[in-house]
């Protein structure tokens, strides 16, 4: 199904009857990826899941968005479906938009499942400082010709740099979205978290290198009624890792 807010086509399904419950994906994914818990799911509940702008079936955003973009159309994707209160499952980005959702306007959210969940922003090393520092002046460099020309007789390629400078996600993407992307990983959401009043469950894999368990801990130690469950040996997609599991406690947390 398809439904335009803000000039952007946004993608959604809805499946089964009952309580509502939200799903939404983590970044470079789409409903496809959390189709499993919406089969799983849809039996006992009415499960609405949204393909974020930019992703899957869903129209770009404006290369202006951030997280509060993100969040903003997602409540006016809530409302425009008349949903009141919904319970809540998202994974990674889905994270971000969730918290700032329930921080802001916690009379749209229930219970709140939190799936290797970002909204932490990664310690700012050094190594991170010369990375960041480095690329900008890559980036200056190689809009002029003759210092580009002499560096690449010296057998250094800025273009080739500049090319592949960032992460594997941000290379992914086309230009309007990486700058998308720089605005929702640099903001940290970690002041939010006290505000949450949705009862709040965290499901980790123990092995996650992109949204690493201590991230979880923080999370669990701010939001106030939040409980932390951790499967052993899986990674960031742990809802997948140990998909079994993950349905049953959903569903215990849910009541249902």
């Amino acid at each position: 199904m398809e439904i335009e807010i803000d000039g952007i086509k946004l993608n959604y399904e809805q499946h089964g009857a009952g309580k509502d419950v939200l799903v939404l994906h983590g970044w470079g994914a789409s409903i496809e990826t959390m189709r499993p818990i919406i089969d799983a799911l849809k039996d006992r509940y009415r499960i609405t899941a949204l393909d974020f702008p930019g992703f899957g079936k869903s129209s770009a955003p404006p290369d202006t968005f951030g997280v509060p973009e993100y969040t903003r159309i997602t409540r006016l994707f809530l409302e425009r479906l008349g949903i009141a209160k919904t319970h809540i499952i998202c994974h990674s980005f889905g994270g971000r938009v969730t918290i700032l959702l329930a921080a802001q306007h916690p009379e749209l959210v229930d219970k709140i499942v939190f799936t290797d969940a970002a909204g932490i922003r990664k310690p700012r090393t050094l190594k991170y400082y010369i990375r960041t520092y480095s690329y900008k002046l890559a980036r200056r460099i190689s809009r002029g010709r003759v210092f580009k020309r002499a560096l690449l007789a010296l057998g250094i390629d800025v273009d080739e740099r500049v090319k592949n400078a960032g992460s594997a996600d941000y290379r992914a993407l086309p230009e309007g979205m990486r700058r998308v992307f720089v605005r929702v990983v640099n903001l940290d959401l970690k002041k939010y978290l006290p505000n949450i009043k949705s009862p709040s469950l965290l499901i980790w894999g123990e092995n996650d290198t992109d949204t690493p368990l201590a991230y979880a801990k923080i999370m669990e130690k701010l939001i106030p009624d939040a409980g932390l469950v951790v499967f052993p040996g899986a990674g960031h997609y742990s809802f997948l890792d140990c998909f079994g599991r993950y349905i049953t406690v959903v569903r215990t947390f849910f009541g249902g």
